[in-house]
């Protein structure tokens, strides 16, 4: 039977303007149009696996406002389990404001909002109470939630003999205890890779990041597809050539869709060439969950 992705991450509203240009630093462009959608990263990570035909089920938080009651409708609508999700009183959501010009490039601030409660003791107790981890199961991380909580789920799936599969996005330094054990797989983009070791070259970055965690690293670089780095070598695995109208949730759609060929069975390989496809087709609409 296969597993269960359980994504530990966060949820936000995001708020969309597409304008013909991105404004430079203290510029007004005017003319733009507006949108709602659905996001965060983890919550676009559930929906892609959701999509993908993956069991899931989340792990994160969202305030007691309009928001949070939408984002919690809108992830049970795609299939996606939110029974560990706590609506904390007197927090706000998540929220991302984002600009997108006609070419799908992308500005983005976030405030973190409830996503910042989601703490180690959350993720513990939400474990303890409601979910039981297997060794099928794929536990997937990133970095829009306090390290507490990156640490917890890691060392959940350790326990459990489970993959734990770390995003770490946006880059900041990895914390100890999250990049133990036998299981994990790690996934930056370019600029992860090289903020997390200094190396600019996409597949001199993966291959530290390999050399120093033991583990499988893919690396995403855009258009150009993804690397990835193996103990036994690297592999190309190039995208499809699309026109882009949105790229923000790419990243987040590549990792959904990966969670979810890993929990169906498939060798990573394959599994990480199917979610580059996936990544790639979702570019082709607005929003990050398309």
């Amino acid at each position: 039977m296969p597993g269960t992705v359980l994504v530990v991450g966060s949820i936000n509203a995001d708020l969309v303007v597409t304008l013909d240009r991105l404004p430079e630093p203290g510029e007004t462009v005017t003319g733009g149009r507006f949108a709602r959608h659905g996001g965060g990263k983890g919550a676009n990570q559930a929906v892609a696996a959701a999509r993908a035909g993956a069991r899931v089920r989340f792990v994160g938080a969202v305030g007691d406002d309009d928001f949070g009651a939408a984002e919690l409708a809108e992830l049970e609508a795609e299939g996606v389990d939110v029974a560990a999700v706590r609506r904390r009183r007197g927090e706000a959501t998540g929220v991302a404001l984002i600009s997108v010009d006609r070419d799908g490039r992308n500005q983005i601030a976030v405030a973190s909002g409830a996503n910042a409660c989601v703490d180690g003791a959350a993720v513990e107790d939400a474990l303890e109470e409601l979910v039981a981890l297997t060794e099928a199961d794929v536990v997937l991380l990133g970095f829009e939630v306090p390290d507490g909580a990156v640490v917890a789920g890691a060392r959940a799936a350790r326990r459990a003999g489970a993959r734990a599969m770390l995003n770490p996005a946006p880059a900041r330094d990895v914390p100890d205890g999250a990049l133990e054990g036998d299981g994990l797989l790690l996934t930056p983009n370019a600029l992860e890779a090289a903020a997390l070791t200094g190396e600019t070259d996409a597949a001199t970055a993966a291959r530290a990041l390999h050399d120093r965690t033991g583990a499988p690293v893919l690396v995403t670089v855009g258009a150009d597809g993804a690397l990835l780095v193996t103990a036994d070598g690297v592999a190309e695995i190039p995208a499809p050539t699309v026109d882009a109208v949105d790229t923000t949730g790419a990243g987040d759609t590549l990792n959904g869709v990966l969670a979810a060929g890993l929990v169906e069975g498939l060798a990573l390989e394959n599994a990480a060439r199917r979610a580059v496809e996936a990544a790639s087709a979702s570019v082709r609409r607005a929003g990050a969950r398309g």
